[in-house]
């Protein structure tokens, strides 16, 4: 395997530490290109201060149908096909939900009678800086935008496979957080040591099974007499646990300042090098073990 690989951090739900890993992470190698894909809440602004101008800014756009009534006829073919509910029929008039449109552009070619064209409609927006050793990108949704899938495609189409490529997923395991995910070399679930995060855990390892995505654990806010929650169910199933960031309140007051501790917490940043090492490990390991 090529030594810079993709790799996507992911939680079973906000707050666990996922942005805190990702960011001291990237900001501890370097060749490195960090996304944040949380598209709906970005945050990892907040930690490497990138300093983005109207250059910097990408609109995301996607298509949404218009109808032309002088020609529509009222034959409910496009409100027929469109499985999302996304066009409704009042008193003969087609009325379009943007809201639940997916852009597939069915009901454009369903119309019989060329009714319906189809209008660009801003979705998000992709932020750039390239700082020193991290080329930072951020997906952003815009308010009152429900479909964040396609704002994280865009974003992707910008992962550069010559840098070690990190991730910021959406935590969760809904398609944003899928999305985000797929197709990356290899996957770090961030937990905590509590019930709420065993819980959460499962769910996240669930999925990764499912996609035949290859992972491994970090436990966040960890703690010597919480830590057997996780730890007794990695090695029930055969998950690798590969560090422990401990519960301490100089990393809270650092984090709430906006401050990586990685700069701050003598040795992390070593840590962190070896942490990336073990994680190449564990994806050649992986790769090596399908191919047989």
């Amino acid at each position: 395997m090529n030594q810079e690989i993709s790799l996507s951090i992911l939680s079973g739900k906000g707050g666990t530490g996922k942005t805190t890993l990702a960011v001291n992470l990237a900001l501890a190698l370097d060749n490195v290109q960090l996304l944040d894909a949380d598209v709906e809440e970005p945050n990892d602004y907040l930690f490497v201060s990138p300093e983005i101008g109207e250059k910097e800014k990408e609109s995301v756009m996607r298509l949404i149908p218009e109808v032309n009534d002088e020609k529509c006829t009222a034959c409910r073919k496009c409100v027929n096909f469109c499985e999302y509910n996304a066009l409704a029929m009042m008193l003969d008039k087609v009325l379009i939900f943007e809201e639940v449109c997916h852009s597939c552009g069915g009901c454009k070619i369903v119309c019989p009678e060329n009714a319906i064209t189809e209008k660009e409609k801003e979705l998000g927006k992709l932020y750039h800086d390239s700082l020193d050793n991290l080329d930072f990108w951020q997906g952003e949704l815009n308010p009152g935008e429900e479909k964040a899938v396609p704002v994280i495609e865009k974003l992707k189409t910008k992962i550069d496979h010559d840098k070690k490529v990190i991730i910021d997923s959406p935590p969760g395991t809904t398609c944003p957080t899928i999305e985000a995910i797929i197709d990356t070399d290899f996957t770090i679930v961030v937990t905590e040591p509590s019930t709420f995060g065993l819980h959460d855990l499962k769910m996240v390892v669930e999925m990764l099974n499912n996609l035949n995505q290859a992972f491994a654990v970090i436990i966040n806010r960890s703690e010597s007499d919480a830590d057997y929650l996780i730890e007794d169910y990695c090695q029930e199933n055969g998950i690798n646990i590969l560090l422990k960031i401990p519960f301490s309140r100089k990393i809270a007051e650092l984090y709430s300042n906006g401050k990586p501790f990685v700069y701050e917490l003598e040795g992390w940043e070593e840590k962190f090098k070896n942490l990336y090492r073990d994680i190449i490990e564990e994806a050649f390991n992986n790769e090596r073990n399908n191919s047989n």
